[in-house]
């Protein structure tokens, strides 16, 4: 099946063939996955992070769950800072999937359990960024996400 070209840079991708269904290898869980269009964008977010904004691959966690309002959630993409704090939120949607006001409400709760700095959000097609200031409580929107560096200041 042929993925959907995304609004991200060229990257190379190891993808095999397992019976009927095509997976992906994430760098991050050291295991093939299934290549969802989700997941599709996910791979290439994550590629993005490593490649142009330098993050270490180990400080990078994927698909992992949280607990919000005593309620179990899972979280796509974090990126954590050298001192092991969260300092990037991301929630991916597949390229069919407008990034809307329900996916904001989306991150918005899995960040008041992890309250980063950043928030992300992206489709592969359409990309969003924001940095919060927690001391107005105001939202400033960026125009891509900070390289690592500036994320962990």
């Amino acid at each position: 099946m042929a993925m959907q070209a995304l609004n991200f840079p060229s990257y190379t991708f190891r993808i095999q063939t397992k019976g009927s269904k095509e997976v992906i290898f994430d760098p991050v869980r050291k295991r093939m996955v299934a290549l969802t269009p989700e997941e599709w964008v996910r791979q290439h977010l994550i590629q993005l992070l490593v490649n142009e904004m330098h993050v270490p691959l180990h400080m990078i966690a994927c698909e992992r769950g949280l607990e919000v309002n005593r309620m179990q959630k899972r979280f796509d993409v974090v990126v954590f800072k050298p001192d092991g704090l969260p300092a990037l939120l991301i929630e991916c949607k597949a390229p069919h999937v407008a990034i809307s006001e329900e996916t904001f409400y989306q991150i918005a709760g899995y960040n008041l359990s992890l309250r980063v700095h950043y928030l992300f959000m992206t489709n592969g097609l359409n990309h969003i960024c924001g940095k919060i200031d927690y001391t107005t409580g105001k939202l400033v929107f960026l125009e891509k996400i900070p390289d690592y560096k500036d994320l962990c200041k």
